[in-house]
């Protein structure tokens, strides 16, 4: 039986958290003399003389207006997903003495962010077609195996990871399960967010950087239990995001349907580019990808990197990586964006190359 109480960290369950001003005082009205702020407004313009919402209550409720099954009380709102991540890892994992799981290929940031907290990280890669090899995982946990981290849609190989093995995974073991889904918006299977009431130690990460085009905002959230989001919350920084963000977001949330039009000529694009790369001799093959990018195999992928860098065409070299040898992951971009990138391909070699 999951108790969060047994995986976290001794001293932050006696830590007592810093408390803002916004903290003491959550009202909107009144002669706010209490933190020490400019009572004249914002040099450059804009209303952000005031502290931000330390919990971003507004954006909360946004979301949970798009998703019923979640409670305000189940949202940590990061400055990206990575905040949400690291905040994970300082919250449950002991340095020097606990470990994590990870499965390459996957999100650099899950072993990253063990590095800088000094916690080990312990690699079960996936299978050859890029699936949870389920067994090896779960003989690769001990008593110190504090969180498992499962990116699906995957990052950098596009496909969804069964369902039926992270299923397994989560009730077979009495750590955290965290299931990165930045790409969920555009794969045709649910979020694991309507399995919150099932499980008590799963963590969802999402983010609004794809689907929702704010990746300059850098906003991310953690779905999870009341008592595990309370927590994280008790760790973080009083003011992690900042009102410009806040204001920006909101806007954005209420306009779910220009996501969805975005998601939906994405994917689109996604299938014509897929198609025509298909049709080019340089392509081997593509994989099955449920987010907005693709898994490109080439012959010669680094002369190929190095042939659209020179063009201006900037795709991402994952040929090194774990088991993607020879492949170019592709950004889905617009219509016009796809076809430059197809000129570039087909004009390939050039003299001097």
């Amino acid at each position: 039986m999951f108790d969060v109480n047994k995986i976290v960290r001794k001293h932050i369950l006696s830590l007592k958290s810093y408390s803002s001003a916004r903290d003491e005082y959550t009202g909107t009205e009144g002669v706010f003399l209490d933190a020490n702020e400019n009572p004249y407004g914002s040099a450059g313009g804009g209303d952000f003389h005031r502290y931000p919402d330390p919990y971003q209550r507004k954006i909360k409720h946004a979301l949970v207006g798009h998703t019923p099954a979640l409670g305000v009380e189940q949202i940590f709102i990061g400055n990206g997903s990575d905040e949400a991540i690291d905040l994970l890892f300082r919250a449950f994992c002991e340095p020097l003495e606990d470990n994590v799981l990870i499965m390459p290929p996957t999100y650099g940031m899950y072993q990253v962010s063990a590095d800088i907290n000094r916690v080990a990280i312990r690699e079960v890669p996936l299978n050859k077609e890029f699936a949870i090899q389920t067994e090896k995982v779960l003989a690769a946990i001990d008593e110190h195996t504090r969180m498992i981290f499962v990116c699906s849609p995957n990052n950098p190989t596009g496909n969804t990871l069964s369902r039926e093995s992270i299923e397994t995974l989560l009730n077979n073991f009495d750590g955290l399960l965290v299931v990165d889904e930045a790409y969920i918006d555009f794969s045709p299977h649910q979020s694991w967010v309507h399995s919150l009431k099932h499980y008590p130690n799963l963590v969802v990460l999402q983010t609004l950087s794809k689907s929702w085009g704010l990746a300059g905002l850098r906003l991310g959230m953690a779905f999870a239990s009341k008592e595990v989001i309370g927590i994280v919350n008790k760790i973080k920084p009083p003011y992690n995001i900042n009102e410009a963000t806040q204001q920006l977001a909101l806007k954005a949330l209420e306009n779910r349907e220009g996501m969805q039009a975005m998601v939906a000529d994405i994917l689109q694009n996604k299938s014509d580019l897929e198609k025509a790369l298909l049709a080019l001799p340089l392509v081997k093959s593509i994989l099955p990808s449920d987010a907005n990018f693709i898994m490109a195999k080439f012959e010669e992928p680094k002369k190929i990197y190095t042939y659209l860098t020179r063009k201006l065409v900037i795709v991402r070299d994952r040929s090194s990586v774990l088991n993607c040898e020879g492949y170019l992951r592709i950004t889905v971009g617009s219509e016009e964006e796809n076809k430059t990138l197809l000129k570039a391909l087909k004009a390939y070699p050039e003299d001097g190359m």
